[in-house]
């Protein structure tokens, strides 16, 4: 499903050019439940965001099911994004104003809307177990079921991939064991997850584990 040949990616500040990814190469098959780990400063955001077509290898290839990203057009890379890929973050990015069900749906409102998007809505909530939820503001829910609701919207547009940056960095510990737990229900549904986490316990939850150093694959298994 995911094929990284040889990636790297070099940012410029001025003159300088700052390595972030140096050859990186691995793949990871559909149906698996992937951890990245690695010192802060390893490369594991960079390696996201080539993953999830927020931004461009600066040479290498990168397949995904078969289509090889690194030469797609912006338009190109945002339809692939809004098809396959689901986003997943630390901080919840939810928007403050607005309930659970609206934060859900604003993927379908970005795309232009639909007809059953409400239900589509209120049937993401319910697969997270927050339907009760719906109409409650993040503000009114506790950090777990706010990320249940980060979830359900990333579930909105049945991805065949879900891509989680530190999920439960702002968790407790039994919370965390909670999402873990969700996300492996939905990968037992047949979604691919790759998840970046520091936590040794949180990456015991995947099938194996990428470990990344310096902009490159230190072990993989």
């Amino acid at each position: 499903m995911i094929e990284l040949n040889n990636i790297t990616k070099v940012y410029k500040a001025g003159q300088t050019e700052i390595p972030a990814i140096r050859g990186m190469s691995c793949r990871i098959e559909e149906g698996e439940m992937v951890s990245i780990m690695g010192p802060s400063g390893s490369g594991k955001s960079t390696l996201m965001n080539i993953i999830g077509c927020l931004d461009r290898p600066s040479s290498g290839q990168y397949h995904l099911d078969g289509i090889e990203v690194s030469t797609l057009n912006d338009n190109q890379l945002a339809e692939i994004r809004n098809k396959k890929i689901g986003f997943v973050f630390q901080s919840f990015n939810l928007l403050p104003r607005t309930t659970a069900l609206a934060n859900v749906e604003l993927p379908l409102v970005y795309n232009g809307g639909s007809r059953d998007q409400r239900q589509r809505a209120l049937q993401a909530l319910e697969s997270v177990g927050l339907a009760h939820r719906a109409k409650h503001r993040p503000s009114e829910l506790a950090g777990g079921e706010q990320q249940r609701v980060a979830i359900a919207r990333a579930l909105i547009n049945n991805p065949s991939l879900i891509l989680a940056d530190e999920p439960t960095g702002n968790l407790d510990t039994k919370t965390s064991s909670e999402i873990m737990l969700l996300f492996k229900q939905l990968n037992q549904q047949g979604i691919t997850i790759i998840l970046v986490t520091h936590e040794a316990d949180i990456a015991a939850y995947t099938q194996r584990t990428i470990r990344i150093r310096d902009g490159q694959i230190e072990a993989s298994g």
